[in-house]
């Protein structure tokens, strides 16, 4: 027998409307508390470094008004100038060359292609020190009485050069053919030839789309002209890197190192500036 006094099982829509709701954080404030404990963390270990780190040895050490001042004009009159100098002629160098093997990457002749993938994928491969030392060491070698043009100025602008193209010339293939193919059928249809339209009419609008990424490359081969200490330089030949190990070594301090990274910075930074606003333009134009 049932009891009578006994309440009947919730059933329906009553069942779900007596169980209490769960109580939890949603998936924003879980977001949330993460990034905050993130910062927490990055904040306590910033500051115990602060605190734990011998602040007078430091300036001391990279931080001498008088031997930063002893670098001034010459810092960039000299060393500074050589480094554009040599960043800007590597670069012409990798330019030129990475066009003429991105043209033969896309070319239909079989062996342009095999010649262009060998070389990418060589210079692609290879650290750039050892580039250097092969043009500094190895080419005298081989071909006595020899002389690069421009003496240490040409060695530079080489193998910058020869690096450079390998990664340039991927980038201008990329940027050929993301050009849509109707504009080399349209170049065709108004009677243009198939180098003509390459020349006038594709290659302009690749480098539009390939500025950033070869802007980047600037920036990376004026950081890679500090291996030119690896040819043998003169005093007047000497760049950043150089000329502040040179002073480093002369006042058994570090402030010219410093001082030389600062000089780094005061051109990379703006550059980088340059790269992401470019691509933040070209992200615009495709929305």
């Amino acid at each position: 027998m049932t009891d009578p006094t006994a309440q009947p099982a919730p059933t329906g829509a009553s069942a779900f409307e007596v169980q209490p709701k769960k109580k939890g954080l949603t998936r924003r404030q879980k977001r949330g508390l993460s990034r905050g404990v993130q910062y927490a963390v990055f904040v306590a270990a910033v500051a115990a470094l602060a605190v734990a780190a011998d602040w007078d040895r430091l300036r001391n050490q990279f931080a001498r008004p008088d031997i930063a001042e002893r670098m001034f004009p010459e810092v960039i009159t000299l060393a500074l100038q050589n480094t554009v100098l040599y960043t800007v002629s590597g670069f012409t160098v990798g330019l030129a060359l990475g066009m003429v093997i991105a043209l033969m990457r896309l070319s239909s002749v079989g062996p342009y292609r095999w010649l262009a993938g060998i070389y990418i994928e060589i210079f692609r491969g290879l650290p750039a020190l050892l580039i250097f030392i092969f043009i500094g060491v190895a080419v005298p070698l081989a071909f006595p009485g020899t002389e690069i043009i421009g003496g240490t100025y040409g060695k530079v602008a080489l193998a910058l050069g020869l690096v450079a193209a390998a990664y340039m010339a991927e980038t201008i293939r990329a940027g050929i053919q993301a050009v849509p193919k109707g504009q080399m059928e349209a170049a065709r249809s108004l009677g243009f030839s198939p180098a003509r339209a390459m020349i006038s009419i594709i290659i302009p609008q690749a480098f539009r789309i390939i500025l950033p990424p070869l802007t980047n490359e600037l920036v990376l081969l004026f950081k890679d002209s500090s291996l030119v200490l690896f040819l043998g330089v003169t005093l007047a030949e000497r760049e950043l890197s150089k000329y502040g190990r040179d002073l480093a070594s002369t006042t058994a301090n570090s402030t010219a190192i410093l001082v030389a990274g600062l000089c780094y910075l005061l051109v990379t930074i703006p550059l980088g500036f340059v790269v992401r606003r470019m691509e933040a333009k070209a992200q615009e134009a495709v929305k």
